[in-house]
């Protein structure tokens, strides 16, 4: 039976990073159709969405099935708990990448406002927080997700900063107030998808040590500066 559940094991391990790769390639291409105002890339993301879900039932299902039939107990069975719940954040980051490329797409229908704000600044961070995230996860490397935990504030901070600056421009564009307000929702799902980043390294955590740190972030925010930013 070991045998047999180490397959099962491989094969898990092979559809969860097969549906990271999907959820990374929509997201980058959510931003991009932000970014760029590209109602065309837009519309392939939301496209996307059908698979992904399909890949996510899927990858319970399989979790359900080895639990049943293997009842696996220790690394096996912390490692199967952990792909349960990274497979959910993926899948919402999935649906928070279809909700900024809606956000794109009634954007490149609208002329362009002025924001003195780092948007692709923010962009970045969070995609770079949800890749090392899947880095973390494809090579078990509990001190990358440690870093990515410690790297959630900034974006936090940027989303506060961006909600000032939409006020701004409310008071001082009011007829733009419906672009705004989408750009502002596209803001607060770029902080949604650093923090289910940050949920995944977590899980990561929890998989290769055993240890449950969603609630003990002094943890991570003690790291060096310069192992916070690689």
């Amino acid at each position: 039976m070991t045998i047999h559940l180490q397959r099962e094991i491989e094969r898990l391990k092979k559809d969860i990073l097969r549906l990271s790769a999907v959820v990374e390639e929509g997201f980058q291409r959510a931003v991009k159709s932000l970014e760029e105002r590209d109602g065309y890339t837009a519309q392939l993301v939301m496209e996307s969405d059908f698979e992904i879900d399909k890949m996510e039932v899927e990858i319970e299902e399989e979790c359900l099935k080895i639990l049943a039939l293997y009842q696996p107990v220790a690394v096996d069975l912390r490692f199967i708990v952990a792909v349960l719940k990274i497979n959910n954040d993926l899948e919402r980051i999935g649906d928070l990448a279809v909700n900024i490329a809606e956000r794109a797409a009634f954007l490149a229908t609208q002329e362009r406002i002025n924001i003195p704000f780092d948007f692709s600044g923010m962009a970045q961070k969070a995609k770079s927080m949800l890749k090392r995230s899947l880095d973390a996860l494809m090579k078990m490397d509990a001190l990358l997700a440690r870093e990515v935990c410690a790297s959630d504030d900034e974006v936090d901070d940027m989303n506060r900063e961006m909600y000032l600056q939409v006020q701004d421009g409310i008071r001082n564009q009011p007829e733009h107030l419906e672009s705004l307000t989408h750009v502002l929702s596209a803001s607060r799902h770029l902080e949604r998808i650093a923090d289910h980043a940050t949920n995944i390294a977590e899980d990561v955590i929890y998989m290769i040590k055993g240890e449950i740190v969603r609630h003990r972030a002094e943890d991570y925010k003690s790291l060096p500066l310069g192992s916070r930013d690689k």
